[in-house]
């Protein structure tokens, strides 16, 4: 089971993690030096990849805007949440903005609607 991680947070590490996929397909490129197309492929596929790590950061920037902003009571710091469970940035301390789910076990499920 994969530990779990603040959404922020995940949103913006998979949005890292696509300008590094981008790059490795641009170098990818190299290989096929001789072959025109397939360099030109390769560089617009890396572009794309990139281009869209862009658009992920500026969505996860907006959401980001609109999260709500608490005090963790474990660590003392302000972390967002977002959706009605989430974690803490800092030390991985499940919060909810709802009432109702306080003292239950952590789980991503809590977050869709019935």
């Amino acid at each position: 089971m994969k530990p779990y991680k603040n959404k922020i947070n995940r949103i913006r590490s998979f949005a890292l993690g696509l300008i590094f996929f981008g790059f490795i397909i641009m170098y990818g490129a190299i290989f096929f030096r001789e072959n025109a197309i397939l360099v030109t492929i390769f560089m617009t596929l890396g572009l794309i990849s990139i281009i869209a790590s862009t658009a992920v950061y500026g969505w996860i920037g907006l959401l980001s805007t609109k999260a709500v902003q608490v005090v963790c009571p474990n660590c003392g710091k302000h972390t967002k949440v977002l959706g009605r469970v989430d974690m803490c940035m800092y030390c991985k301390e499940p919060l909810t903005l709802d009432p109702s789910l306080e003292g239950q076990e952590f789980d991503q499920s809590l977050n869709r609607k019935r």
